[in-house]
């Protein structure tokens, strides 16, 4: 059974500061690839202040499901998203269910999705 889309969207990226002795929170992108081959995924990341990063390249393996920490380096060559407010545009080469989400400990330490956009 085919799952997902090729293209998704989450427009509301913005990492939760981090605190003197743990994080306040974090982001995640999950992506599921119920296919049969590998997710070769590129996310282009938008900027509020500057300009695009482009080209950002993951993969997700075959009938797998991958956590990527969007405070930790990512990709192949190793990004760090600065702070600040970001959207990310997931291209992949075959059909993939993605999820946003962020932890936020800063007051009730909530946990929430993010609403994202497929194409």
């Amino acid at each position: 059974m085919e799952l997902g889309k090729k293209t998704w969207v989450f427009a509301d990226g913005d990492l939760p500061p981090q605190g003197e002795s743990e994080p306040l929170g974090h982001e995640a992108l999950m992506i599921v690839n119920n296919c049969g081959e590998t997710a070769e995924i590129t996310l282009d990341l938008l900027f509020e202040d500057k300009a695009p990063k482009e080209g950002i390249k993951i993969a997700v393996p075959a009938k797998r499901v991958n956590c990527f920490r969007m405070d930790f380096i990512i990709g192949e060559e190793g990004y760090q998203i600065p702070k600040g407010q970001y959207a990310v545009i997931l291209t992949s080469n075959v059909p993939v269910v993605a999820a946003f989400g962020r932890l936020d400990r800063r007051k009730d330490m909530a946990y929430y999705p993010v609403a994202g956009y497929s194409i």
